[in-house]
């Protein structure tokens, strides 16, 4: 099967965020997207992107993403955080997550960044193991802590 990887383009964000809702749907998550493609165009367009993504193609169609943005750790320096990588149901298997995966390790070293780091859901068996064929630490020891918008300005609304 052709593939061709190239990094994103501002007209490929409606496929964009289609491909996110899928994967958002696959984690049993759809509800939680809030995002537009307005807020994907502004934020990834506008004089500071704050993200960047690659697309995987076959025959001009967007069968996979890799969403990524520089992050900044105080013990490693500069990393490739990939915020979102998923390859369409239909198109698994098939070595486009490969093709991807390896575009994107590509665009971190040509970044000359320090690594790459992701999150993966403990019960996600295929990418775990999908990762680990490239030898990378799944750690188990850290947990992810968060707070919304909402909680942020009711906790601010008394500063």
């Amino acid at each position: 099967m052709e593939i061709t990887i190239r990094k994103g383009v501002k007209e490929d964000l409606d496929y964009v965020l289609e491909l996110i809702r899928e994967l958002a749907d696959y984690e049993n998550e759809l509800n939680e997207v809030k995002i537009t493609r307005e807020d994907l165009e502004n934020d990834g367009f506008g004089a500071h992107p704050y993200y960047w993504f690659l697309v995987a193609e076959h025959k001009r169609q967007i069968i996979g993403l890799s969403f990524y943005w520089i992050r900044y750790s105080t013990w490693k320096g500069k990393l490739l955080y990939l915020e979102d990588f998923i390859v369409k149901k239909t198109f698994r298997k098939l070595g486009v997550g490969a093709a991807l995966f390896e575009a994107t390790l590509k665009t971190c070293k040509e970044l000359k960044l320090n690594g790459m780091c992701w999150q993966v859901l403990d019960w996600n068996t295929p990418a775990i193991n999908f990762y680990h064929k490239y030898g990378a630490e799944i750690s188990n020891a850290w947990l992810n802590g968060k707070l919304t918008k909402q909680q942020i300005e009711k906790f601010c609304s008394k500063c």
